[in-house]
């Protein structure tokens, strides 16, 4: 037998395993890095959080990505060579981290690395009949696995596509596994540049449990903050705290035909850009907005379609603890919509009171997803009553990178 896959058998053994956990959303703001200590597998997972940070982006990194970002016609030589490098890059963090926390990269038994997303293409987006749903990141694993001397699993969208869904989102494993739990209603949103939630049944039915995403989280609000305050975001909401809600605007931002799609559904910047907000300016007569509307308007349009979108599921005489996780956790306008928006049938936390941070989430949910691919067994899904776009298969997923 090959070493390296007796390796993976005898790491598929054991009790427990360190796995590292990278993610990078659509937001760009950096890596997230989570050492985490997982035992078991399935609805008995158990995670513990050993190590986390984020490492920011440098500003030429950030320019680097958007060039091919969520665009239909780029520069296919910068991609090309954009790939490995940020696998390399990626890499290079990881061993930097681990140095930093005094862990060596022996005591680590995987790598399970996200990569970076630059195009989302669901077939309900693209539109194409001949062509299937489609997701593309970038950040290779054989590099990331090179560079850090640990087998690496990469490329987890892939296997979900393959089996009909969409790539994403694909919380729901991770979340069910880790969450669940007996006797409470969960909602576990995440508010990164694309919103989405997960629904965790009192029962723990598997069956039920589905995630979806929302449309726009922190997308166009950062894309503006970019704009007008030169910063990555609007720390604390304080130019959309100065605006007012522009009513006819918010009107024409919420018409697009994604809002009214069944659940579950996902997107992503390709369709909730600045050219989308132009348009529905121009639409609505509201080119002249001030920076500050403007910003006010967008933070109610996220909050009042993760709302609307909430709202979906919640049944008559049942209570649902709110678990919020990601950037859009931080934004106190954003939340504060939310409270008012959501009925009273609602509480309102973040993970960090489940034992899981909430900025930390994200990655731990990979290192899950790397878990389950090489100790896992299992676990179907609802189809949402036969949607055929619901896509939650019960699929292992990663494709495994060895070292060497």
């Amino acid at each position: 037998m090959n070493q390296q896959i007796q390796q993976l058998y005898q790491i598929a053994q054991k009790p427990e395993r360190r796995i590292v956990g990278l993610m990078s959303g659509t937001s760009l703001d950096g890596l997230d890095v989570a050492l985490c200590r997982i035992a078991g597998s399935g609805p008995g997972t158990q995670v513990v959080i050993e190590h986390f940070t984020t490492i920011p982006y440098a500003d030429d990194l950030k320019a680097r990505i958007r060039a091919v970002f969520a665009k239909r016609q780029i520069d296919f030589e910068h991609l090309c060579l954009l790939n490995p490098y940020l696998g390399r890059l990626h890499g290079q963090l990881v061993r930097d981290c681990l140095r930093t926390w005094g862990v060596a990269p022996t005591e680590v038994d995987l790598v399970a690395s996200h990569g970076q997303t630059v195009f989302h293409a669901p077939k309900t987006q693209h539109g194409l009949p001949d062509y299937p749903n489609a997701t593309l990141q970038i950040g290779d694993g054989d590099h990331v696995a090179a560079e850090t001397g640990i087998i690496t699993l990469s490329d987890f969208r892939q296997k979900h596509v393959a089996h009909g869904g969409e790539g994403a989102p694909l919380a729901v494993y991770g979340d069910y596994f880790v969450f669940s739990q007996s006797g409470e209603n969960r909602l576990l949103l995440n508010m990164g540049g694309i919103a989405n939630f997960t629904y965790l049944p009192a029962n723990a039915d598997p069956n039920v449990v589905f995630t979806t995403d929302t449309g726009p989280g922190n997308t166009l609000l950062d894309a503006y903050a970019r704009q007008f305050l030169n910063q990555p975001y609007d720390a604390d909401g304080q130019l959309a705290a100065q605006g007012e809600v522009n009513q006819a605007l918010l009107d024409t931002l919420k018409q697009d035909s994604f809002f009214m799609a069944p659940f579950p559904k996902t997107t992503g910047p390709e369709v909730f850009n600045r050219a989308y907000v132009e348009q529905a300016q121009q639409a609505s007569q509201t080119t002249g907005l001030s920076a500050a509307d403007l910003m006010a308007t967008l933070t109610r349009f996220s909050a009042e379609t993760i709302a609307e979108a909430i709202v979906r599921v919640l049944q008559p005489g049942q209570t649902y603890a709110v678990y919020m996780s990601g950037g859009g956790m931080h934004n106190p306008v954003l939340t504060a919509h939310l409270r008012q928006l959501l009925p009273q049938s609602c509480t309102f936390g973040q993970t960090d009171a489940l034992g899981i941070a909430g900025d930390a989430k994200e990655a731990m949910l990979f290192a899950v997803l790397a878990n389950e691919a090489v100790a896992g067994g299992h676990t179907h899904f609802s189809d949402r009553a036969g949607n055929p776009r619901s896509g939650i298969p019960g699929v292992t997923m990663g494709k495994v990178s060895f070292p060497t």
